[in-house]
């Protein structure tokens, strides 16, 4: 099997299986969407999910988190992954984009990635969940999934090189909705450790279970 036909593959199953794939972060605003993303890293969306409700009733905007001390954060978020940190940074965040940004989250990598706390993988979900744009970010899931598919080839050994592989070969409107495909079959059936191979609607052309 060629690695387009793999692709096509690909897209015909989830097209039809995952039509509405999104995020199962809860936001109704982009700050929002950004504060949550933070979070996720090393994290669950269930366990970000948890949090949110307070964080996001206590600081609805940057502006009110900017005047927030992490400690106040903190003890709002401390039941997620390395608590202190990420409530320093959410912090150190909201300053900045009130400092530089009217307090708005801007729309381009470079300006996302400038932020505290913000990485690659974090500014790709907010590129591509608030504002459309044909971005991959590259987590565990992606990572790991891309590479049993067959998707990805093993020189493929980082984030960025996965990110660029799944780029160039999927249509650019595809590309938001790849993205929870591949995080959400990682999430529910080819899991790190326990793959459902057996069970998995996409065996028949995942590199993995050939």
């Amino acid at each position: 099997m060629t690695t387009k036909q793999r692709y096509a593959l690909f897209i015909a199953h989830f097209s039809q299986a995952m039509p509405d794939a999104a995020t199962e972060l809860h936001f109704s605003t982009t700050f929002e969407l950004l504060c949550a993303v933070m979070l996720s890293a090393q994290c669950t969306d269930k366990r970000v999910n948890l949090v949110t409700p307070q964080l996001f009733a206590s600081y609805p905007t940057a502006q009110a988190l900017a005047a927030a001390t992490a400690d106040d954060v903190y003890q709002i978020i401390r039941s997620v992954s390395y608590p202190n940190s990420k409530a320093a940074h959410l912090v150190a965040m909201a300053k900045q984009l009130v400092d530089q940004h009217s307090g708005q989250v801007p729309c381009t990598l470079e300006a996302l990635t400038a932020l505290p706390g913000v990485g690659r993988k974090t500014a790709n979900v907010v590129l591509s969940v608030a504002f459309g744009q044909p971005r991959m970010p590259v987590d565990t899931h992606v990572f790991r999934v891309s590479h049993r598919i067959g998707l990805v080839p093993p020189r493929c050994t980082t984030p960025l090189s996965v990110e660029q592989e799944l780029i160039k070969h999927l249509p650019t409107d595809i590309v938001p909705l790849a993205h929870h495909w591949l995080i959400l079959h990682g999430r529910y059936v080819c899991k790190s450790l326990s793959p459902q191979c057996s069970t998995c609607p996409i065996s028949t052309f995942c590199k993995h279970a050939l």
